[in-house]
């Protein structure tokens, strides 16, 4: 295939796009830059928010993704596509000094402005554009979007609508809160916020004189550790509190690392339903835990406040959950916290709280609404999705409806994981197109997920080839 990206065609206010995208984040813009070349595509993309944006509260100084660089947007699928990370350091001329860095696992940071640098050069992207409604037209056999055109404030400034054989949800994730904490987070002037809104509060938070983060993953170990060294020796006032049973290292083995690859997809789709389900909720620390540098940090950190004698003061708490909380006086928060092993309770005053409590996948039902006699669900009423991503409609749906990120009851826990996006995106576009213009690798893992039916033929091994010996030219 061409790697010169091929110029946006005129688009007929009434004819069919061959494909079109709602929301904007990493897989999506995965989409759209794979999308490209493919001359043959007539494509858009639309997003509500101003521009892109990747968790803005969660970049903290010095946080890294945790998968390489190659995970970016498009080599997995196409090494030379235009769009890849490397590229991008090119064109920032900051290639040599990212050589030199040798870094395999880059910044947060880095990661958003890679991503945005894509983003504002990728043609074919609506940002300001909120999705209202998707319906099927059975005349015209083809998908109706309508949107509302934004201005800069966010308010309405147009209405707006297109047609499409094809469409792609990415719409993301949203903010986890637990139900005895959703009282404070929606009440004005309460210092009750999720991990997603951290980097606008760190001034307040930093001000308080006792500090609550609750959970003891990723995200609440970054956001610990970076209130910790931000308060002094001795006066710390820190609880770091979570449910789970141990401040637990990410599963990050070669072999447990192959759970995020095609292979273990193909094989988790696969399993009945309610396999499914199970192993969902087994396999946390394979993507809920902490990496080891993180811990490795955190215990640095707390051991440097020791060297001159006592311990800080600091309470890290596995195995607790928050039964009920509420305000003391105006400026504080009370938690009632119960102790999952002890069976025990006990109260905790603090002044703000930092709930690192993780993301849930973004409910499809308003968007979907239109299409809601069409879907397909499963016994628990959730959307099925078939191995091509693809939510299963009425057979009188002609058009196809995939989803990105919105599949872990039916992919596994591979669906959020970003070293997965390109891959998916090449398979959507090779079930658009009918075609093969991103050949996919048939075997991805050393692991054999499950006994297989007929054993697996190796692939011939290809002579060398001959090497033609170089002459002198005197």
């Amino acid at each position: 295939m061409s790697r010169t990206p091929a110029p946006t065609p005129p688009h007929e206010p009434d004819a069919p796009r061959d494909l079109v995208g709602i929301g904007i984040g990493p897989f999506n813009l995965s989409l759209a830059a794979l999308a490209h070349p493919l001359a043959e595509l007539d494509t858009a993309f639309y997003e509500q928010r101003p521009a892109f944006d990747w968790h803005p509260g969660l970049l903290i100084d010095g946080a890294r993704i945790q998968v390489p660089f190659l995970a970016d947007l498009v080599t997995l699928a196409d090494p030379a596509s235009p769009w890849n990370f490397l590229n991008y350091l090119k064109a920032r001329e900051r290639l040599f000094p990212f050589y030199f860095a040798e870094r395999f696992h880059i910044q947060r940071a880095e990661y958003d402005a890679y991503c945005r640098w894509v983003a504002e050069n990728l043609p074919g992207l609506h940002f300001g554009h909120q999705v209202d409604a998707v319906r099927w037209n059975p005349e015209r056999d083809i998908f109706e979007v309508d949107f509302t055109q934004l201005d800069a404030e966010g308010e309405a400034e147009a209405l707006g609508r297109t047609y499409t054989k094809n469409i792609v949800l990415g719409v993301g994730t949203e903010p986890y809160i637990p139900e005895p904490l959703k009282p404070l987070v929606e009440a004005a002037g309460v210092p009750v916020i999720h991990a997603a809104d951290y980097l606008a509060h760190r001034g307040t938070l930093a001000a308080a004189e006792h500090v609550t983060v609750i959970g003891i993953g990723q995200s609440g170990a970054e956001i610990f550790l970076d209130l910790l060294r931000d308060r002094p020796a001795g006066r710390e006032g820190l609880h770091w509190l979570g449910r789970t049973e141990a401040f637990a290292p990410m599963e990050y083995s070669k072999l447990g690392l192959e759970h995020f690859t095609p292979d273990y997809t193909r094989y988790f789709h696969a399993l009945a339903e309610g396999t499914r389900d199970r192993l969902v909720t087994t396999q946390w620390q394979l993507h809920k835990g902490i990496d080891n540098d993180t811990i490795a940090a955190i215990h640095d950190e707390l051991y440097q406040r020791t060297l001159h004698g006592g311990w800080p003061d600091t309470t890290l708490t596995p195995g607790v959950r928050v039964r009920t909380a509420g305000r003391v006086a105006t400026t504080k928060v009370e938690l009632h916290l119960e102790h999952t092993e002890q069976n025990t309770r006990s109260r905790l005053t603090t002044d703000a709280v930092v709930l690192a409590t993780g993301y849930r996948e973004r409910p499809l039902d308003r968007i979907l609404a239109g299409l809601d006699p069409y879907l397909r669900r499963d016994s628990r009423d959730r959307p099925r999705v078939d191995e091509q991503f693809r939510l299963v409609l009425d057979p009188s749906v002609t058009g196809s409806l995939f989803v990105q990120n919105a599949e872990r009851h039916t992919h596994g826990v591979g669906t959020p994981d970003l070293g997965l996006a390109a891959w998916r995106s090449a398979a959507i576009l090779n079930t658009v197109t009918g075609k093969n213009p991103y050949p996919l690798p048939t075997r991805t893992a050393f692991t054999t997920f499950g006994l297989e039916q007929t054993a697996r033929v190796p692939q011939a091994r290809q002579a060398p080839a001959a090497l033609t010996p170089l002459t002198d030219a005197r």
